[in-house]
């Protein structure tokens, strides 16, 4: 009986989220994933997404939710939305390489963010000079959970400020 008077015991309702928005975490241009200078990201085979030619070495969060993997060599970042999408920032193109080698991570796994939180700092000339490609792309990597991505016919991006994709989640 007091269960029922109180509300003890009550599962309480999560609203799901059936939209997110991700914005564009680092500043520079924006690039089609087609176009990106590395076939397991221009063919999609770890999902779809966008990429960005930064202009600077900082990323910050593209999405609310939580970081779930920080690679030890700092050079790639995996959030988990709000809303449950599951999204890797790999900076450059063979960065692993560099073994963290001009990265500062600002975060760690576990951490709660909020878009536009400064996520990794690294140096843009180091990366210019040990890797392929300073692009970055953005992946949603359980493209399972999305009915619809739209991409944003932008070109130039600021950080924490340019809207990139909407995505509708199943």
């Amino acid at each position: 009986m007091l269960k029922k008077l109180f509300g003890f015991g009550k599962e309480e309702k999560v609203a799901k989220i059936e939209e997110e928005e991700l914005v564009a975490p680092l500043t520079g241009k924006l690039v089609k994933l087609e176009d990106v200078p590395d076939p397991t990201f221009a063919q999609k085979m770890m999902g779809d997404g966008f990429a960005v030619e930064p202009s600077e070495g900082l990323v910050t969060s593209p999405i609310n939710g939580e970081i779930v993997q920080v690679f030890p060599t700092k050079h790639a970042i995996g959030i988990k939305s709000e809303g449950g999408l599951e999204i890797l920032i790999h900076i450059g193109l063979e960065t692993v390489n560099m073994k963290g080698e001009g990265f500062t991570t600002l975060i760690k796994e576990g951490d709660k963010v909020k878009v536009g939180d400064r996520l990794v700092e690294f140096s843009l000339d180091l990366v210019k000079e040990k890797a392929s490609s300073t692009i970055t792309p953005i992946i949603i990597t359980n493209g399972d959970a999305v009915s619809e991505l739209v991409k944003e016919n932008v070109t130039d991006a600021t950080q924490g400020t340019t809207k990139v994709l909407q995505v509708k989640l199943k």
